[in-house]
């Protein structure tokens, strides 16, 4: 599997000034060695805006998957909160029964604010924020009882993933500035443990409200948060790279 991952760091220009300069490079990955997160692309939001969205995001997640499973790669559902859904499936008990691996202490790296206020809960479609709306995965996104692992625990899908052989995590779903960067199975999570990840870029989502400072639309809220994700934590690649 080629991946073309794209992070951000800091570098002089001509002129010698500090700025942001967009690095790229390829990288050659074994399919059986890449695991696929599906962070939280739950089947309803209290936030309809949300709820709007990712309703058109997940046939496309569910396309991508399809292609990444077909090609070797591990794919793991994580629809946190929800697991009572699949207790007793095939998919949850080979997550479940993984054989206990302890990870290693996390490596010291600071938070940093992130680029857009959502400490409104981040609705753009003015819904009173935090209550559990979700019972399961989005419908449109098929777990395969025969391969795919469901779990929503990082130290379990840590374990999981050494018991496989997988040892670059790729990362996709909602909502970008919450959930995908902090849930126990998130970005910052792998970071820390020193196991490479990668967002993807293109099938995701923040929890933004353009009334919210830096006062830009929903969907350039998505994207500084996908550049200071590209900074400050991991790189991000296209899911073209998971289609091939």
């Amino acid at each position: 599997m080629v991946l073309r991952p794209r992070r951000q760091r800091l570098a002089a220009d001509e002129g010698g000034h500090t700025c942001w300069k967009v690095e790229e490079e390829e990288r050659v990955v074994p399919a059986a060695r890449v695991a696929v997160i599906v962070c939280d692309v739950w089947d309803r939001h209290w936030s309809r805006g949300a709820s709007e969205r990712v309703d058109v995001l997940a046939p496309r997640v569910d396309s991508v998957l399809k292609a990444a499973r077909a090609r070797g790669a591990h794919i793991i559902h994580a629809p946190s909160d929800t697991l009572e859904f699949y207790e007793g499936s095939r998919a949850r008990l080979r997550a479940k029964q993984a054989p206990h691996v302890e990870p290693p202490a996390d490596l010291p790296i600071p938070d940093r604010p992130l680029p857009i206020d959502d400490s409104d809960g981040g609705s753009d479609t003015g819904e009173t924020p935090w209550h559990r709306a979700w019972s399961r995965q989005h419908p449109a996104v098929e777990i395969d009882e025969d391969r795919d692992a469901v779990s929503d625990d990082g130290w379990e899908i840590y374990s999981y993933l050494r018991q496989v052989g997988a040892d670059q995590v790729v990362l996709l779903g909602v909502h970008t500035n919450m959930c995908v960067l902090g849930r126990s199975f998130g970005i910052k999570r792998w970071v820390r443990w020193g196991v490479p990840v990668m967002l993807v870029r293109d099938l995701t989502d923040t929890m933004y409200n353009p009334a919210r400072s830096p006062y830009v639309s929903h969907d350039e809220g998505t994207r500084l948060v996908v550049e200071y994700i590209e900074k400050f934590w991991c790189p991000s690649v296209s899911s073209a790279d998971l289609v091939g």
